[in-house]
């Protein structure tokens, strides 16, 4: 009896014993498995730019709007006087030649950084924008808005609409020049990605865009008032043009809610990158910015290039039911051709070395005719991070006819007296 006791509790040691080694195995394996899964992850976010500054941030593609890099890019952050490039495009855009403006009592009184103007006093509004965009003046955005729509409020109405137009749902304006502020439609406010959609639009797409960048490039600028009694120097105060080579447009920014901010633009090599940033230090940390700016470029122009992803695909026929064949009258159903609309041959895209583009071809499988030539079969897409990048048309090369009663009976018919004529021809001939 005692035996078998003792045989009973060594089983149950044994079993005790065996439990916890491989519970042991199992959380040591577990813990293997996280490590691997957390250094895979690090490996992959090892070259990409660490310890900003800035609370938010975004690298952009400037030809295909795609964000290559983003940190906090969708949270909502007042922009100070980056603010002033909506404000340039929006008057390069409605402006006209030697179009003159003068300054109210209102745009005089406005607070530092001014121009300084004097009420009544007349500029070329050309020379104005200048101010605006190298010196960041209050006043002369002020006397932009007054110009272009009559009143500020009338030009803030404009630069919410544009950003309506461009499909930013978070930016909203309340100044022209950028100051702190807030009406019915929220807090004067925008996000680093839908700043650098701004910046986007403001030097490739606008029809103003060479305009913008001729102004947003200049060093510095010389000019008088009307009258010639007072002559002004504006400085550009983006130190970045200076920075990188292909630096080719920027803005500052600062107020005491939003934080230095700014955004600017670099083009190398057939690549154009914007970087925008929001909340990036407050004083004394105004070199922050650059700092930032210089991080994200370097990584955009080191890790990613322009590759031609088009790729030819292998010929494409489409089965079509219930059709007319000329060549085989008996057959009941053909085949139709089809190639691809407008393709491009070459598609150049801003990829890194680990990315590659999918291809998705989407056509129907089978057609009942009539079928027309050139009618739309199906689609090629070639699709990056779930986004279509490019999107092009499947059409058929030539129509077939539905077979009916008719088309059958014309058929025979034909062939029928193209057989008797040949007939009469060989028996002429005997």
């Amino acid at each position: 009896m005692n035996q078998n006791k003792i045989k009973i509790i060594a089983v149950l040691l044994l079993l005790c014993i065996s439990a916890a080694w491989l519970e042991r195995y199992e959380i040591q394996e577990s813990g293997q498995n996280l490590s691997g899964q957390m250094a895979d992850k690090m490996k992959q976010n090892t070259d990409e730019p660490q310890n900003l500054y800035a609370q938010s941030a975004v690298l952009m593609d400037a030809d295909s709007g795609r964000v290559l890099f983003g940190k906090e890019e969708e949270a909502i952050r007042p922009m100070a006087s980056t603010t002033k490039i909506m404000t340039c495009i929006i008057a390069l855009e409605h402006m006209t030649d030697n179009e003159i403006v003068t300054a109210s009592a209102y745009a005089a009184s406005q607070p530092k950084v001014h121009l300084g103007v004097r009420e009544g006093q007349q500029f070329y509004l050309r020379d104005i924008l200048f101010s605006l965009m190298l010196e960041s003046h209050n006043d002369s955005a002020v006397m932009v808005a007054e110009e272009i729509a009559g009143s500020v409020e009338a030009f803030v109405k404009m630069m919410n609409e544009k950003a309506e137009e461009l499909g930013l749902t978070k930016t909203h304006f309340v100044t022209p020049n950028g100051l702190d502020g807030e009406d019915e439609g929220g807090v004067h406010a925008t996000t680093a990605m839908e700043l650098a959609k701004i910046m986007k639009y403001c030097i490739m797409d606008s029809p103003e865009k060479e305009m913008f960048l001729d102004i947003t490039g200049t060093k510095e600028y010389h000019f008088r008032d009307l009258k010639g009694t007072s002559s002004y120097t504006c400085t550009n105060h983006n130190a970045f043009l200076t920075m990188m080579d292909g630096a080719i447009s920027g803005k500052t920014g600062f107020t005491a809610d939003a934080g230095y901010c700014y955004v600017g633009a670099l083009r190398r090599d057939e690549r154009t990158f914007i970087v925008a940033l929001l909340a990036c230090g407050w004083p004394n940390h105004k070199g922050y910015k650059w700092s930032d700016t210089k991080k994200l470029m370097e990584y955009g122009l080191s890790n990613y290039e322009y590759r031609n992803v088009w790729q030819e695909l292998p010929k494409q026929e489409i089965v079509v039911k219930d059709s007319g064949n000329d060549q085989n009258i008996y057959q009941k159903n053909s085949v139709a051709e089809v190639e691809i609309q407008q393709k491009p041959e070459v598609l150049k895209v801003l990829l890194k070395t680990d990315e590659n583009v999918e291809i998705s071809v989407q056509m129907e499988k089978a057609l009942s005719a009539p079928v027309e030539k050139g009618q739309k079969v199906g689609e090629v897409r070639y699709i990056l991070d779930k986004n279509i990048i490019g999107k092009y048309d499947v059409l058929t090369r030539s129509g077939l006819k539905k077979r009916t009663f008719s088309w059958c009976l014309k058929r025979c018919m034909e062939r029928f007296f193209c057989y008797t004529r040949w007939n009469t021809f060989f028996v002429d001939l005997r």
